[in-house]
């Protein structure tokens, strides 16, 4: 935008790039999900800047968010946690949410167990393979809330 510089004379054209990327359409709810505390804080404090971002390092602290009736644009969640996996969450999301479930993304570290990579041939979740770019997630995430 140009506004006249005082006296009435037109302000030299600079053209400046506000946003190094495209800034989501609305501010959504993200809910994050891994045991590794500091990757989880790191993508909260990232999508924070344009989302209002919840971290949870345990599938069993989303499971109690979900069943009390919170809702998420998109869900990001670590494939092999311990005690409950990603991919029990999933089941547990169906039953308690189907079209939650759907909004599910899984973050996947590349080494698999078997039933982990039976599931991810099977679900039409998307996913992130680890290691990431940041700036990736946030453009899957922008790209999901639109």
């Amino acid at each position: 935008m140009v506004l006249p510089v005082a006296g009435g004379a037109a302000a030299p054209r600079e053209t400046q790039k506000i946003w190094s990327r495209t800034p989501a359409v609305r501010r959504g709810n993200i809910l994050v999900i891994d045991d590794e505390e500091s990757l989880a804080q790191a993508i909260r404090r990232f999508l924070g800047v344009e989302h209002n971002v919840t971290a949870v390092y345990r599938a069993r602290d989303a499971l109690d968010l979900l069943e009390l009736g919170t809702r998420y644009d998109v869900v990001l969640c670590d494939l092999m946690m311990p005690q409950i996996t990603g991919m029990e969450l999933h089941g547990e999301v169906l039953r308690i949410d189907p079209a939650q479930a759907s909004r599910i993304v899984f973050l996947t570290g590349g080494a698999f167990a078997p039933s982990a990579r039976e599931f991810l041939t099977t679900t039409t979740n998307r996913r992130i393979e680890k290691p990431f770019d940041l700036k990736e997630v946030r453009r899957l995430v922008n790209e999901l809330i639109r």
